[in-house]
């Protein structure tokens, strides 16, 4: 073989248009949309990205039943609750995913943006940048696909997001776009899972602990996250993964 039909030969695959996969999708059961992941970037191309929220243990038992052995990253911002990393720790076992990589923020980006831990207070949108976005883009680096868990229930600017999407150098799919709230709870219920331990507490939507705060009845699932502010998205929806 040339030296060129070599280094053709090592070039990955060219991805199929995200736009056709999503119409080919757009009524697909999330076991459906994750095969199909699946098969359009390889096996060792696709990854999950979990926050291991108060939701994520259904999007969780769905790949687990199709491929535990995707690899899941789970961004440690070192700004997270202490329940949140024991969640991680139950669901691991329970569901036996074999390869969760939890992903910490640069530290050197810390020591010189972020030396007095204010940053989340003072600008809360350049401390979601170097503990969520940089650290994220570099975990998605070998991969050429990644699964997320939006809901177009949660609302805001997650109301009409596609099944599939493009994401720079990347495809972005999101299995769980066409479901509800009342599909979330069944998957719960059949499977036993068990619930994020601050949901009991009235935390609809858990992130870092600062932005995040405790729902009213009736409001916004999302409404706890950066009460008071502007800000509904950490960035790593409202930006490519490049």
């Amino acid at each position: 073989m040339s030296t060129l039909a070599a280094e053709l030969a090592q070039q990955p695959a060219a991805l199929p248009p995200a736009d056709a996969l999503d119409r080919a999708l757009r009524n697909a059961s999330p076991a459906e949309v994750i095969v199909a992941a699946l098969q359009a970037v390889g096996r060792e191309r696709l990854a999950l990205v979990s926050s291991f929220g108060t939701e994520s243990a259904a999007l969780l038992k769905v790949m687990a039943d199709v491929d535990p052995s995707i690899p899941v990253v789970f961004l440690d911002t070192g700004w997270l609750f202490e329940e949140t990393l024991a969640y991680r720790d139950t669901l691991i076992k329970a569901l036996g995913l074999t390869d969760v990589r939890s992903i910490k923020p640069d530290e050197q980006a810390l020591s010189q943006q972020d030396p007095d831990r204010e940053l989340w207070f003072t600008d809360p949108d350049a401390c979601c940048r170097i503990r969520k976005v940089e650290p994220l883009a570099r975990a998605l680096k070998p991969f050429a696909g990644w699964i997320n868990g939006r809901k177009r229930f949660q609302g805001g600017s997650r109301t009409d997001i596609p099944v599939v999407e493009d994401d720079g150098l990347r495809l972005k799919f999101n299995p769980f776009a066409n479901v509800s709230r009342e599909d979330i709870e069944a998957i719960y219920a059949l499977a036993k899972l068990p619930p994020h331990p601050l949901v009991a507490s009235g935390y609809q939507s858990v992130g870092c602990m600062p932005c995040s705060s405790r729902s009213s009845t009736g409001e916004d699932a999302r409404a706890g996250r950066w009460r008071g502010r502007a800000k509904t998205e950490c960035g790593i929806h409202t930006m490519k993964m490049s």
